[in-house]
């Protein structure tokens, strides 16, 4: 049975299931959380972002690889989230990248989007764990991937 967290998870939720931080932590909210699944993450583009300045300087564009990275973040929170058990002595997980494929950017991410990035797992096996991802803007597709990442004790 799958269960649904209808609760958004903020930046305090988020920060004790991944370890990512500020300038690196590409997700500010997750919503929809089916455990095991699927969620939405949100990630709200700013010109505060630390990548702007040198990309591009005259027409700020997030970059692709950041884009996926946001996918698997979201990806990660999930796993993790999905993971839990409420001991109270949880261990804390880490989730590696093991491959990227089918990455597809299909518009650019500028500073003032809210980017929705959309993930659903496809496969888990023991702790290799294989989502698709597609990220959002305004309703229109502008990036998509699949990727595995291992999940392991910290």
């Amino acid at each position: 049975m799958t269960e649904t967290q209808t609760k958004q998870l903020e930046y305090d939720d988020i920060a004790k299931l991944i370890p990512h931080r500020y300038p690196f932590l590409l997700v500010d909210r997750v919503q929809d959380i089916v455990k095991f699944e699927s969620a939405t993450g949100i990630k709200n583009v700013t010109i505060n972002e630390p990548f702007f300045p040198g990309h591009f300087p005259q027409k700020p564009v997030m970059p692709g690889v950041l884009i996926v990275e946001a996918m698997a973040q979201t990806a990660g929170i999930v796993v993790v989230y999905s993971l839990k058990d409420g001991d109270a002595e949880e261990k804390e997980r880490l989730v590696y990248f093991m491959s990227i494929e089918n990455a597809k950017f299909r518009r650019p991410v500028t500073p003032g989007d809210r980017m929705e990035i959309k993930v659903k797992c496809l496969q888990s096996r023991k702790n290799v764990w294989k989502f698709r991802g597609e990220a959002y803007v305004e309703g229109k597709l502008v990036a998509e991937a699949q990727y595995t990442a291992m999940i392991a004790d910290s």
